[in-house]
């Protein structure tokens, strides 16, 4: 019987989101043991006390940064990989935007700061409404982002994150428009998207300021956009958030290696089980 490793991500790095995490982790277990292999699966903290590997294949929701070394470590020495070490690496929100903006993903303005820094001339170059997110790792606290109207709030922000020990931050200007929130496997035919203000999916520290008006938009270019922007970031499972404007635009907002695909993980667990056999 074909062995698989399967680590699965620590509640503390899934806020609002435990059992959702686990759900999609368990179905995917489910739907490879049905294909006939055998699935050993350890907590992130077993992981990281394992010396022999001896699975070549992983797969792996993890977060913490010293196993994210440690998956890259395994990937060196031969071991396949799914989300990789690196893509994860790549997908902590500094990172992120880097990469998006330097590949000319569609994209709000944004500027990474040091936490120690003064936003007004952010906030002058941005616009007056902007998102504030620790740079440094994923959202992990509602926290790790705010809605900010002016320079004093962004201010406290960076102050508030600076004595938390984080030494970046992403300031991204507003987007006016449609919330979509999506989910899509790499190497297969699933792509799922839903407006998250009408299904109470709401992303953290969302202030209620707009509601969805339906702009048109092709979804097959989000779909585009969104396998691109997971190309580059170098994560197979993934998915994101886009802003559509009134004039049809798609920018993303979020990209994020292996999310919960709550509203469609009973669909989506087939493919990712297919993505991880076919690394």
């Amino acid at each position: 019987m074909k062995k698989i490793l399967g680590i699965r991500r620590s509640p503390e790095f899934s806020p609002n989101n435990t059992g959702n995490d686990s759900a999609i982790f368990s179905l995917t277990v489910a739907e490879l043991e049905n294909k006939g292999y055998k699935v050993r699966q350890l907590t992130e903290e077993e992981f990281f006390h394992m010396e022999n590997i001896e699975e070549s294949l992983i797969f792996s929701m993890i977060r913490n940064k010293s196993n994210v070394e440690k998956l890259k470590m395994l990937e060196k020495s031969g071991k396949r990989v799914l989300n990789s070490g690196r893509g994860i690496e790549n997908s902590f929100r500094s990172n992120m935007t880097e990469l998006l903006l330097k590949n000319k993903i569609p994209h709000p303005k944004s500027l990474i700061l040091p936490t120690v820094a003064n936003t007004k001339s952010a906030f002058e170059s941005l616009g007056k409404n902007l998102w504030i997110k620790r740079g440094d790792f994923h959202t992990v606290h509602k926290e790790d982002i705010a809605f900010c109207k002016n320079h004093e709030e962004g201010n406290s922000i960076l102050k508030e994150y600076a004595l938390r020990g984080i030494p970046n931050a992403v300031l991204s200007q507003h987007l006016a428009g449609d919330l979509v929130k999506f989910y899509a496997v790499e190497g297969t035919p699933f792509f799922y998207w839903f407006y998250p203000f009408e299904t109470n999916h709401l992303m953290m520290g969302a202030p209620d300021i707009e509601k969805t008006k339906h702009y048109a938009f092709d979804e097959n270019g989000l779909k585009n956009i969104a396998a691109k922007a997971a190309k580059i970031l170098d994560i197979q499972i993934y998915g994101g958030d886009a802003v559509i404007s009134s004039d049809n635009q798609i920018r993303l907002i979020d990209v994020n290696d292996w999310p919960s695909f709550a509203p469609c993980r009973n669909q989506a667990a087939k493919h990712i089980a297919d993505a991880i056999i076919n690394i």
